[in-house]
């Protein structure tokens, strides 16, 4: 089941920051969404559920260091990925 993903302003301003770093992670940050909207637990993706402060949130690798944070939501009757933010690992948690 292909899951709609919607995009936070935290998620956006956190993507075009580091995309504006390092441009070469474009490919491999869309190629990750897609695969995250299509089958969200790939082992790829090591997808794990978070604890603490981030309770109810989930978090997947995009690379060794970037994870992008998300939480499962409700959209318009269907079931949606809701992107929180994006960075290393440091930044985001």
């Amino acid at each position: 089941m292909k899951r709609l993903l919607l995009k936070s302003k935290a998620f956006i301003r956190a993507t075009k920051r580091t995309i504006k770093k390092e441009p070469a992670l474009a490919q491999e940050l869309q190629m990750t969404l897609e695969l995250l909207a299509e089958y969200a637990f790939h082992p790829r993706l090591k997808t794990h559920k978070l604890k603490g402060n981030f309770e109810g949130f989930w978090a997947c690798s995009v690379s060794y260091n970037l994870r992008i944070v998300f939480e499962f939501v409700e959209y318009e009757g269907t079931e949606a990925i809701l992107l929180e933010t994006f960075g290393t690992h440091d930044e985001v948690y």
